[in-house]
């Protein structure tokens, strides 16, 4: 059984962790931006394959003393780096956290590259070059006090890059808050879905994947894959499982909708990127024309809050137009407001049963949840 590290956006600590566990992680312990997990290699893949809300599956393989450069430089060389890493594979090394005497990551980072390529050169001469674009070996170094956490990245590219967004719009939503907000609303595929503000498409997009159990990394590689230790076999046989797990019929309605044609349009490349045009419905449409697929939903928006997009002064008739509605429109749903402004979100008019606090990116926002009876 090996130890892992999920890394997670500030605030989704514990979404990630029930993530986590239900794919069958053991002594899982969340703490600040991360989830500590056990499992063996196919938990692994599977954390890869399946979760929807983390950012990077770390693998750590050694704590080393790091006081200053040249304690961290001599630790490093004292790790077997024959285990991880041959000449003719290519290396990156990225590095966060602090200490005194290393307070530049930069700098961290390229004594720790030196170290490994010097230690490879006093061995056999060849050493391995750099690629910081899309190594064989990502290396994740982590500064802690006096000590360096040293870790092999098996995502590679963030996992929240699902491979199916081309299209972006002004202020995107990252797909791992997206589908960490449709766990904090606990939907199920067996409610309708709405988004009425839903710029490049993301949210409705994710609850589609959800919907029809797509496992978000059935299109995008992985560091793993480079390892000396890549078991291609039992990958293949997860890619296999999970295409096998997926549904191919929606019985509610996912829609999106926006008063922008043009991130409408971006929506619709999304979906066809996915492959989810059939599934999800997209259409340009102002807020006040927006009415209620169902009888029973969810809806969730993230509408502008003045930090990318709008001011305050000319949002506040938007919010209170939201709680209109709201009220008028959608008895028997619950609704969610992303908002990383308390102040407009007192125009919703509306109470709340439920506030918690997240992250959008680096932006403090609260979720609002209403609950229209």
């Amino acid at each position: 059984m090996d130890n892992y590290f999920a890394t997670v956006s500030r605030g989704l600590e514990q979404v990630a962790a029930d993530e986590l566990r239900r794919i069958g992680a053991e002594d899982v312990r969340p703490e600040f931006t991360g989830v500590h997990f056990k499992g063996d290699r196919r938990l692994l893949y599977k954390a890869n394959l399946w979760t929807r809300t983390t950012f990077r599956i770390l693998k750590p393989i050694a704590r080393v003393k790091s006081f200053n450069g040249d304690e961290l430089y001599r630790s490093i060389q004292k790790i077997d780096w024959s285990e991880y890493l041959e000449p003719d594979m290519t290396l990156a090394v990225t590095c966060t956290g602090k200490s005194k005497l290393l307070n530049h990551t930069h700098f961290t980072a390229l004594q720790i590259k030196n170290a490994i390529t010097d230690w490879q050169k006093v061995r056999g001469g060849k050493r391995s070059s750099i690629d910081t674009e899309n190594p064989d070996l990502q290396i994740n170094a982590h500064i802690d006090e006096k000590h360096c956490i040293i870790s092999l990245d098996s995502s590679g590219s963030s996992l929240h890059r699902r491979g199916y967004r081309p299209a972006i719009g002004a202020a995107p939503m990252k797909e791992t808050l997206a589908a960490a907000l449709l766990d904090m609303a606990e939907w199920t595929p067996d409610l309708a879905f709405l988004d009425p503000m839903c710029g490049s498409g993301t949210l409705p997009i994710e609850a589609t994947l959800k919907a029809l159990n797509v496992a978000p990394g059935l299109y995008r590689d992985f560091g793993f894959q480079t390892w000396l230790d890549y078991d291609r076999n039992l990958w293949q046989s997860l890619l296999k499982e999970a295409e096998g797990q997926q549904k191919h019929d929606l019985k509610i309605p996912i829609i999106g909708s926006d008063r922008d044609l043009q991130v409408i349009k971006q929506a619709f490349i999304n979906a066809e990127s996915s492959g989810l045009e059939d599934y999800v419905q997209f259409a340009r449409r102002e807020l006040s024309e927006v009415e209620a697929p169902a009888d029973h939903g969810v809806l969730i928006c993230n509408p502008p809050y003045g930090v990318r997009l709008g001011t305050e002064a000319e949002l506040g008739e938007l919010y209170k137009l939201l709680g209109d509605i709201f009220k008028q429109r959608f008895r028997g749903w619950t609704a969610y407001v992303l908002t990383g402004s308390m102040k407009l979100s007192k125009q919703v008019g509306l109470r709340t049963s439920q506030r918690i606090k997240l992250y959008n990116g680096a932006i403090p926002c609260t979720l609002l949840k209403y609950e229209m009876y």
